[in-house]
């Protein structure tokens, strides 16, 4: 018997939820967006009366204006968008201990071992539960692997079921534009339209020398996705993939062109990437740093570090040292980012020691623990650095709190 994959969307997620808290939104325009005066102004969601202006996730809200000038605009409260996530993946749970998240708002869920193995059967009535029980509405794509059940669930939109089978995929799906196929980004897109490939049937039958020469490894996996063959399974609910890194990044309310400017941001994304690691349970061996000009010129570096390590103090000096070793002068940055990887568990290095500088390290974790502790009580902003105090609009932030890390469990 086949594989039963269910692929479930909420529709318009984070603008349903809003007016589901007001109702008179649901009469309007609606558009999800973020903050435009530290330099988040893009849609981050919208819903259909706004789709019907031409409005698009993520162009900045004056362009969305432009199209529909009586939109809507209200901001994001992803604690929200976390409760009913939760809440429709207990529902899920009823048919499958196989849920596994892609987003706040989407899950795969597979039903090939369980007791009803209906695919279609199980969509349309977990399509009105969903409908019923939390007032949401969901495009559920029914396929026999992860990529095609995926794609089902963009196909018809929004309430509906859609199911690719086997033995007609090829009609269904190879007409498709290319670009629909998960994986397939923008820049995949161009490069695959430059020599011609346009649709998912076109990718299916390029030969693959010439997809492994242009793409590695990924345009293997590309073409084995097009052509039906992705095996990847689909995890059990509560054993998500262990985690590969820990990050944040921001947009500075203004460009950064001053090397304390870079210091005090790289030190604000530290803290809020050290205490994640600490909450997590590891210990980063390596950090990376990425940073984004007004050109839009970008690039990530990244280096191991002398010892495993969660303290903020510790990160902020190596990633300090890599973004200032690839400023230019004149160069005015638009956004950095700061992400920790190679983790190891930090129950796997905990050792007795009483060296002089080891003892000096358990003493900042105590240290940075305390100010995890206060700022979790108080407020994120309730113990700060002197440097941040230097300039208050880039250093504003609670970026642990302001960022919320959505769970993306699918990956290759």
């Amino acid at each position: 018997m086949d594989r039963q994959i269910l692929h479930i969307d909420m529709n318009n997620y984070y603008a349903s939820v809003e007016s589901m808290y007001n109702p008179e939104l649901k009469k309007n325009p609606l558009a999800v967006c973020g903050d435009p005066v530290n330099r988040h102004g893009i849609v981050l969601a919208k819903n259909e009366l706004a789709k019907r202006f031409g409005v698009k996730t993520g162009e900045a809200i004056w362009e969305a204006k432009l199209k529909c000038p009586r939109l809507v605009i209200v901001p994001p409260q992803y604690s929200r968008y976390i409760r009913f996530s939760r809440l429709a993946r207990r529902i899920y749970a009823e048919y499958s201990d196989r849920v596994e998240p892609f987003g706040l708002d989407e899950n795969w869920v597979e039903l090939t071992h369980c007791s009803r193995s209906d695919g279609e059967a199980v969509a349309e009535e977990l399509r009105c539960r969903i409908r019923r029980d939390l007032g949401l509405t969901v495009s559920i794509g029914v396929s026999y692997n992860k990529i095609f059940a995926k794609l089902g669930s963009d196909m018809k939109k929004p309430d509906a079921v859609t199911v690719i089978r086997r033995d007609s995929f090829r009609e269904k799906v190879w007409p498709l534009p290319v670009s629909d196929l998960l994986g397939v980004g923008p820049a995949t897109t161009r490069k695959l339209g430059r020599i011609g490939i346009r649709t998912i049937g076109a990718l299916a039958n390029l030969e693959p020398v010439l997809l492994r020469k242009l793409f590695g490894v990924i345009g293997l996996m590309l073409h084995d996705f097009a052509n039906g063959k992705d095996t990847s399974p689909v995890a059990i609910e509560g054993r998500e993939l262990p985690i590969k890194s820990i990050g944040n990044s921001i947009t500075a309310a203004h460009d950064l062109t001053h090397e304390t400017e870079i210091r005090a941001v790289a030190q604000m994304l530290s803290e809020s990437v050290a205490a994640r690691l600490r909450d997590a349970g590891y210990l980063a061996g390596t950090i990376a740093v990425s940073l984004r000009d007004y050109q839009l010129y970008n690039f990530e570096r990244q280096m191991p570090l002398a010892k495993p390590t969660q303290l903020a103090a510790e990160l902020t000096e190596a990633a300090s040292a890599l973004l200032l070793a690839n400023f230019r002068e004149g160069q005015w940055i638009r956004s950095l980012g700061v992400r920790a990887s190679n983790l190891i568990p930090a129950a796997d290095m905990r050792q007795l020691s009483f060296l002089a500088d080891e003892l000096a390290r358990e003493s900042r974790l105590a240290f940075e623990q305390t100010m995890d502790s206060l700022r979790e009580r108080y407020g994120g902003l309730i113990v700060r650095s002197g440097l941040s105090l230097m300039d208050r609009t880039l250093t504003e932030h609670s970026i642990k709190a302001e960022n919320i890390i959505h769970p993306v469990a699918y990956g290759r």
